[in-house]
């Protein structure tokens, strides 16, 4: 039986990173006989990627759907994509990932055979030869580990390179709005995946480039978003209905001694020049976020908030 598979590209002003992404999906090995489509999401409110978007369309053996997303935002662009899409399959490449030839059957091929709602993959990084302070941090942060082998997991990762069973999705709009600016949505929406008992599986052999802009590679980048990412327990524990205080509490509390005992090592490791202490300082803003998780202290990384 034949499956369908909607690949969808969300963008913000990023032409070069579009164009990169979308030919991977154009290039793409199809021995299984996938029915695809390509949906490009630019979510600029000046739609300043919709002509790259056409052309790429024009180009395309199979089906293009580009949407304009006005309304700037990550989940409004994900929902936007998912509205547009038309396949049983959801596939996500971010508009900074290259994926190779035999992405798209690996994932699937591991969705099949582990029976699985969900799949990730792995994220290497691709940095430029500029970059050479703190180069194994950086590598370290944008990229992302799993299993050395395929198989089920407990766990979820990121959306960027994922294959989602939809009908395996809670609704037809499942990325959470609040999260427009900050991200994290796709966090939101697994961890409620997982709640109503879906399975998750890894696939080893489908990773994907991950090429982050040269300005990215830098520590005030790196650590505010560090510090993003440690809001995200206490953060997901506010937004329960009712309010789950003790859940604060607790991410507090752990925040507040990362912070400390990391803060302390990355002191020490910075005085000696070790190798080691960005990764360190890392940790320690992870564990402040924890602590200043809402109010003056929200970050915002997507969208208009980004511009």
């Amino acid at each position: 039986m034949t499956q369908s598979i909607s690949v969808i590209i969300p963008t913000f002003r990023r032409p070069d990173g579009l164009r990169r992404a979308a030919d991977s999906i154009l290039a793409q090995a199809n021995p299984c006989g996938l029915q695809l489509e390509l949906v490009i999401v630019d979510n600029d409110p000046d739609g300043s990627g919709l002509a790259s978007a056409q052309a790429i369309a024009r180009e395309a053996a199979f089906p293009v759907r580009v949407v304009h997303m006005p309304e700037a935002g990550v989940a409004n662009a994900r929902n936007a994509g998912l509205a547009a899409s038309t396949g049983e399959l959801i596939a996500f490449l971010d508009d900074d990932e290259e994926a190779p030839a035999t992405w798209l059957c690996e994932l699937v091929g591991t969705l099949n055979f582990y029976d699985a709602d969900a799949v990730f993959g792995p994220v290497r990084t691709r940095l430029p030869e500029s970059v050479t302070a703190h180069r194994e941090y950086y590598d370290e942060f944008f990229s992302r580990f799993g299993p050395e082998e395929s198989g089920h997991i407990d766990h979820y990762y990121g959306c960027g390179n994922s294959l989602i069973r939809k009908s395996a999705l809670p609704c037809e709009q499942p990325f959470s709005v609040e999260r427009n600016t900050t991200g994290g949505e796709d966090d939101l929406l697994f961890a409620q995946m997982q709640a109503r008992h879906a399975v998750f599986a890894w696939s080893a052999e489908a990773w994907v480039w991950e090429e982050p802009l040269s300005s990215r590679a830098s520590l005030s980048y790196t650590l505010k978003r560090a510090f993003a990412y440690g809001q995200g327990p206490s953060a997901a524990c506010a937004s329960h209905k009712p309010m789950n205080l003790p859940g604060i509490l607790f991410w507090m509390i752990v925040g507040a001694g990362q912070a400390l005992v990391f803060g302390l090592a990355a002191a020490v490791l910075w005085a000696t020049g070790a190798p080691r202490r960005a990764r360190m300082l890392d940790k320690a803003m992870r564990g402040l976020g924890k602590v200043f998780w809402g109010g003056p202290f929200k970050l915002g990384f997507y969208g208009s908030a980004a511009s």
